[in-house]
């Protein structure tokens, strides 16, 4: 967006190449310094670990390890039923674990040809754009802390627990959601609309007012202008995508792009960057909350009455006060808890924009109740690759703001 361009008017820093770099050291007679950032550095998520080269304060050479997490995700996933899964995708990206849910039964529906009722689609939104916002104010007050700005972080913090009190309203939980049902979703409580507006315009506020701590900020724009920059093409190539490619000026979103649910008749905007530096991934970060909480409203605005749930017996399960007194609704019970349903025999991929870019996932069916293949395509994996580079020609400093700026989640990226 023009708006997020002008506030990074300063254009980046130039890089200059690796032989050029080390021409200025020949003369000293120096070996570069080797030292080791992680697992155990306040500024490492998770079990990352990188190892530098440095020529004084200057990053030559990068090694990202991602570590061994190894969450065992996908073969979780062809070991259990189709429903048994739900809250195994909590534990992809737990800063925002409805669009992890949301996307999963978006695949299984796929696969079995399910269309969700239009009330269904609205709070699916609603809980989806809702934990969008809450990953995104966790990370950028995680930056911003690890900038030694803490004031905006408590203001972040603070907003993200009023998005987690209407998550708390709609599903019970705050961090592991379960959210969705595989053709279905929880239904909103009632005075829901008045008490998420409500909770919404006062985290616009907090947010509005760590923007005025960090935008201007002539401390936190040296740290992050220039700093971490990969042009738009060399991120396509890499297979980056979410806020950090937007921020070098490619525009793809997957609710644009591909459209589902009911966003393809909403109204907001996808903002870009220009330099593809830090900055731009933080600017970018800051205008999709305004625009995600744009979409809640609207929803809440347009939510039609209805049901919240399929009626295909193939994977609704029947009201429990039947399945007590009918027989023919305790044996679908039964054989739905214990087979798991049946879906045809096929393959499908189904993608969602996430908090961090696209997640998708692609189940190999061979008509039973378990997955035969399950691959889960996470964005904070394809979103690392490239890191190396951006931090070689940089200093030694920028490696905190750079790797915090690419928001990796070890769950999601080991997975």
């Amino acid at each position: 967006m023009s708006d997020l361009v002008q506030k990074n008017r300063v254009a980046p820093n130039n890089q200059r190449g690796p032989a050029a770099r080390r021409a200025d050291f020949d003369d000293l007679h120096t070996e570069p310094m080797h030292i080791q950032m992680g697992p155990s550095h306040p500024a490492m998520h998770g079990t990352v670990k990188i190892e530098l080269d440095l020529e004084g304060e200057e990053v030559i050479d990068a090694d990202v390890q991602i570590g061994y997490l190894h969450r065992g995700f996908e073969k979780e996933c062809e070991t259990g039923f189709l429903y048994q899964n739900i809250p195994y995708t909590d534990r992809l990206n737990y800063s925002s674990p409805v669009l992890n849910n949301v996307g999963y039964c978006l695949a299984v529906e796929k696969l079995f040809g399910i269309t969700t009722p239009p009330r269904c689609q609205f709070i699916r939104v609603i809980g989806g754009e809702l934990s969008r916002m809450a990953d995104h104010m966790l990370a950028l007050g995680a930056s911003a802390m690890e900038l030694a700005a803490f004031t905006p972080m408590l203001y972040l913090l603070e907003a993200r627990e009023l998005l987690l009190d209407q998550i708390d309203a709609i599903c019970g939980a705050r961090v592991t959601t379960n959210f969705t049902r595989i053709g279905g979703t929880l239904d909103l409580p009632e005075g829901f609309a008045a008490f998420a507006v409500e909770r919404l315009d006062r985290a616009l506020r907090l947010t509005a007012d760590a923007d005025k701590l960090l935008t201007d900020n002539p401390i936190f724009r040296e740290r992050m202008q220039g700093t971490g920059r990969m042009a738009g093409k060399d991120l396509l190539a890499w297979g980056v995508t979410g806020p950090v490619l937007r921020a070098g000026g490619v525009p793809y979103d997957v609710r644009r792009a591909t459209p589902y649910l009911i966003y393809g008749d909403l109204d907001f905007d996808i903002p870009i960057g220009e330099h593809g530096d830090n900055f731009d991934r933080y600017l970018v970060r800051m205008e999709e909350i305004r625009q995600s909480c744009r979409i809640v409203k609207q929803c809440l605005e347009r939510l039609p009455d209805g049901p919240v749930n399929s009626d295909d017996r193939r994977v609704k399960w029947p009201p429990k006060r039947k399945v007590f007194g009918q027989m023919e609704e305790l044996i679908d019970q039964f054989k739905l808890v214990l087979e798991g349903g049946y879906p045809p025999a096929g393959e499908v991929y189904h993608a969602v924009e996430g908090a961090n870019g696209e997640v998708g996932f692609y189940i190999v069916s061979d008509g039973s109740g378990r997955a035969w293949k399950m691959r889960c395509r996470s964005p904070s994996f394809s979103n690392m690759s490239p890191l190396k580079h951006m931090l070689i020609g940089g200093q030694l400093a920028d490696v905190v703001p750079t790797f915090g700026m690419m928001n990796m989640i070890g769950g999601e990226c080991d997975r």
